[in-house]
């Protein structure tokens, strides 16, 4: 499945009931489809430059070589075919604390972020910062990891927090019970969708 398109309507999983995207890490159906936004993006490099599969493993080394020269997603799923020579584990996935994942985690945030149009600017690194929370939560704070999952879906479809909205959702976060957390952050991507629709509706 593709990357939602600006506009388009939030849908529900049928796994987790909540947003898809949403319930990643821990629903298998939300995290197949953020992996998808950085498989889909791979696919589509692999054919422009006409690359097989023999050959897929070197590029994915020229790509995390340069990571500054390469689209975020390239990047991200360059880094999933590299095996990590102190942890074993996909190349900047690995523990907090190994030392090879964390350069290339801390590497990753070289590359490319081109924003769609008719989104406010910052939006595709909006995406990009939480994409890479929700794919490495290590070391991530139980609230950041909440926020950047279940905002997900709606910076997908090319919304984004004002300062006003972020700030009230940390500060009511850090006063709240554990249940009523989620509640308050689906509240604030409500009130962003009802700000879209009004920008959208043709004034009179």
């Amino acid at each position: 499945m593709a990357r939602p398109v600006v506009g388009a309507a939030l849908r529900r999983c049928a796994e987790c009931s909540g947003y898809q995207y949403s319930g990643a890490p821990a629903c298998a159906a939300c995290r197949e489809l953020v992996d998808g936004i950085v498989e889909e993006e791979w696919s589509a490099f692999l054919h422009h430059w006409d690359v097989g599969g023999d050959q897929e493993l070197a590029l994915a080394e020229l790509v995390a070589a340069e990571p500054d020269r390469h689209d975020w997603r390239v990047v991200d799923a360059a880094f999933d075919r590299l095996v990590c020579s102190e942890c074993s584990d996909r190349l900047s996935r690995g523990p907090v604390g190994c030392s090879a994942c964390d350069l290339a985690h801390g590497f990753r945030y070289a590359a490319i972020e081109t924003d769609r149009p008719s989104v406010p600017p910052g939006n595709e690194h909006a995406i990009r910062v939480n994409v890479s929370v929700v794919r490495r939560p290590q070391g991530i704070s139980e609230n950041e990891v909440l926020v950047r999952r279940l905002l997900l879906p709606a910076l997908l479809v090319g919304l984004l927090p004002t300062t006003e909205e972020a700030q009230r959702v940390s500060a009511a976060l850090k006063r709240s019970s554990p249940a009523h957390k989620t509640y308050l952050i689906e509240q604030t991507i409500e009130e962003m969708l009802q700000h879209q629709d009004a920008r959208s509706r043709p004034s009179k």
